[in-house]
């Protein structure tokens, strides 16, 4: 059988440092300091009991699924367990969890499915705020089959969806809004149940990018009106390896493509070939390492402990960024000021400075942040960054105050050359 994995224990009022000690990549000096990782949005580090549980299948349970022998069975309870730990972050039920390559993979896939229920005329609405997994799938699809895409509008000025331009851009003929939870961008947290409701009061369905929300905020799919939903473990602490929810009813009726011999029941019926079955055992890891910063009955309860005592830590970061960089001169930031609904991921430009260069001297300084577009390349082109694109902070479980201070002394520095 699986090896019973130890997890640590710390809670909510510990301190950061209780945390930081299970990921063993902060150990990692560069030019003489310690690394600062603000590339959180573009993938986490990992803690040690997220590679310890992946390791350990890879090292005592290897096996292809569905046979006699006792790795292949310890295999099947092994993925069985995965679903079920996803299944409690969504707040749904195994046989609602698929996993993939990567949200990008699973979005395409679903759009194969669900592309023969509409017609020519047919329209999907999409969001100008989002990455373009949740955006040119969509379009792929409408070019195949003579539908028609929305894209709403989103303002400049604030980083937020125009609430307007949503619900005139959902119709009669609207069969799916495509929205994103938050902006891996801008950090922005749209209203996804209010797009919900007007979708489904108009009869469409309701797929939900939870890529850069699930990270930051414990998803509830029901509750945000969702009836597909993804997100990807290594934005998590976990491994690459993509997550597909979907309620039950639509996925036992979908036509997905597959292999004739395939499984047919859910949610096995959403997956193409041998599975990452060390990613789906690190992604259930990763899982229950955020469980494991909650207190509380059940697993479900822990996370919202967790969830929350997080999301508290990281408004009072993001809140410290914000500020910091707001007093340099010629450093301008985009999206939701902090009291808005958002994650605690910043984008700014420094006036004069070249995004990468930017990146490149916090580098230097052992502060590690990415700059682009991020895929959000609609976002950038609305901001007037399409040429460069901007700099990108995140914080994680593991960032400090005196790590926020670090990112904005450094930026202080640039701004001074």
């Amino acid at each position: 059988m699986l090896r019973a994995m130890t997890l640590p224990t710390p809670r909510p009022a510990a301190s950061i440092d209780q945390v930081r000690a299970q990921f063993p990549a902060l150990e990692r000096r560069h030019n003489g300091a310690p690394v600062a990782y603000f590339d959180g949005p573009g993938g986490t580090q990992v803690p040690r009991a997220v590679v310890d549980a992946m390791s350990d299948y890879l090292l005592h349970h290897n096996a292809n699924t569905h046979w006699a022998y006792p790795t292949s069975i310890e295999t099947d309870a092994a993925l069985a367990g995965a679903r079920e730990v996803l299944a409690d972050l969504f707040a749904g039920t195994a046989a609602e969890v698929a996993f993939g390559a990567n949200m990008t993979t699973l979005v395409f896939h679903l759009g194969r499915a669900l592309g023969p229920r509409w017609s020519p005329g047919d329209e999907l609405v999409v969001t100008d705020l989002d990455h373009h997994a949740n955006v040119d799938p969509w379009r792929w699809l409408a070019r195949e089959r003579g539908l028609t895409v929305r894209s709403v509008r989103f303002r400049a000025e604030t980083g937020q969806l125009d609430p307007d331009d949503l619900a005139a851009a959902i119709g009669p003929r609207t069969r799916l809004v495509a929205i994103g939870a938050a902006s891996n961008a801008l950090g922005t947290i749209n209203d996804v149940r209010r797009a919900a409701d007007l979708a489904h009061a108009a009869g469409a369905l309701v797929f939900v990018d939870a890529v850069h929300y699930a990270p930051h905020t414990l998803v509830d799919a029901a509750a945000l009106g969702a009836d597909f939903l993804a997100c990807s473990a290594y934005k998590f602490y976990g491994p690459h390896v993509g997550v597909l929810w979907g309620r039950r009813a639509l996925i036992d009726e979908l036509e997905l493509p597959r292999l004739a011999p395939a499984p047919q029941h859910s949610p096995e019926r959403q997956e193409t070939g041998t599975q990452n079955h060390e990613g789906m055992v690190g992604a259930a890891a990763a899982v229950e390492f955020l469980a494991s910063l909650g207190d509380g009955p059940t697993r479900r309860a822990r996370l919202e402990a967790s969830y929350a005592a997080l999301h508290a830590r990281g408004q009072q970061l993001v809140e410290r960024l914000w500020s910091g960089l707001r007093e340099l001169p010629g450093v301008t930031l985009y999206g939701p000021q902090p009291g808005e609904p958002r994650t605690p991921t910043v984008a700014f430009t420094v006036r004069g400075v070249a995004t990468g260069d930017v990146a490149r001297a916090l580098a230097d300084q052992a502060v590690f942040v990415s700059n682009g577009d991020f895929y959000a390349t609609t976002v950038m082109e609305r901001l007037g960054q399409a040429a460069d694109g901007v700099v990108r902070a995140g914080c994680a479980c593991y960032t400090t105050a005196d790590e926020v201070d670090r990112l904005v002394d450094g930026v202080r520095r640039i701004v001074r050359r």
